[in-house]
């Protein structure tokens, strides 16, 4: 026999036995892996079960067996401490929120006491309801109380429109400034100028300039000339809806009855330049809102004005007014008192 055939004899037993170990592993394996894929769907069955049992409404109960009961239990214990996740989720986001309002209240609570606290220290300015005229500002004593002096330095103006022409026909340079010698002038302070500066008031804006000379016969004719001209300026008004309800109602008598027309002008006009206070008299310094504009285009205005003030006392009274525009005394006095108690 040849060296191989000997060989062949010695290994056939060998290859023989390890076919066999071999085969019975796979046996092994296959078995292993039936008993896994077995206990894989039977946990999806229990799992299914289980499922089931949660989603049925019946209240009855059967005899299970005790691995059933155990997963039952277990599950439920699982369900429990899921709802004891949320439950304490939710009560942990109600506690924040309570938490933000009560912040948000205590600070509300924390701006009203400041402002509280605020009021307390802040008092209510004296000056608010002072009334103070022209040259004068409101200041406060030593006792706290609001009173009227004179105004210690006019602004510098470099505006030449800014100046305006005295009754002494002396150019200031701006109005603030003859205001101011006439409050030193009234308080008799030492930078009053004179005696004859208690009385300054503005004729015009602008400097200083030769006015033409009004002539008997134009100062005859202008109380006629003003009459009509502030019976005009009452109607525009009343046409813009500037009036108030009284004045307004005057100016429509005025214009259906003749005989009013120039006497309701007069009233309405001298009551609207008795400024502050309310004396039932115009003083120089309150004619000039009629005065100053119509200066450069009356020149008559300055002498007839001052021909109003009969008794020479820088007051005219409705009386003076009247007669200065000839109008009936009466008429007038009856219509402005009227006024007077609205």
């Amino acid at each position: 026999m040849s060296l191989f055939g000997q060989i062949l004899l010695i290994v056939s037993p060998l290859v023989f036995q390890i076919t066999k170990i071999t085969m019975k592993l796979q046996w092994l394996l296959l078995v292993i892996l039936v008993i896994l894929v077995t206990d894989v769907f039977g946990d999806k069955l229990r799992k299914q079960k289980k499922y089931r049992r949660h989603r049925t409404t019946s209240t009855t109960t059967t005899e299970s067996d005790p691995e059933t009961a155990d997963d039952v239990a277990e599950d439920e214990a699982g369900e429990k401490d899921m709802f004891s996740m949320l439950q304490n989720d939710e009560e942990a986001e109600e506690e924040k929120k309570k938490k933000l309002i009560e912040e948000e209240e205590e600070a509300k609570d924390e701006a009203s006491r400041e402002i509280i606290r605020d009021n307390d220290v802040s008092l209510p300015d004296p000056c608010a309801k002072k009334h103070c005229g022209a040259g004068r500002v409101c200041e406060l004593t030593e006792e706290g109380e609001a009173e009227c002096v004179c105004i210690s330095t006019c602004p510098d103006e470099v505006d030449p429109r800014r100046k305006v022409c005295s009754n002494h026909n002396e150019t200031w340079g701006s109005d603030c400034e003859v205001y101011q010698m006439r409050c030193w002038c009234d308080r008799g302070l030492d930078a009053c100028r004179g005696e004859k500066y208690k009385h300054v008031h503005i004729e015009y804006y602008g400097v200083c300039r030769d006015m033409p000379e009004c002539t008997t016969e134009q100062m005859a004719d202008f109380p006629r000339r003003m009459r009509d001209w502030l019976f005009h300026i009452m109607r525009d008004l009343a046409d813009r809806q500037e009036l108030t309800p009284h004045y307004l109602k005057m100016e429509r008598e005025a214009e259906s009855n003749l005989t009013r027309r120039w006497s309701n002008a007069a009233v309405w006009k001298w009551c609207d330049l008795d400024g502050h206070p309310h004396d039932n008299a115009v003083s120089r310094h309150e004619l000039f809102p009629i005065r100053a504009p119509l200066m450069a285009l009356e020149h008559c205005i300055a002498p007839f004005l001052d021909s109003c003030d009969v008794d020479d006392n820088h007051r005219i009274t409705l009386k003076e007014w009247g007669k200065c525009l000839e109008i009936e005394e009466d008429d007038l006095e009856e219509k402005c008192d009227e006024l007077r108690k609205e």
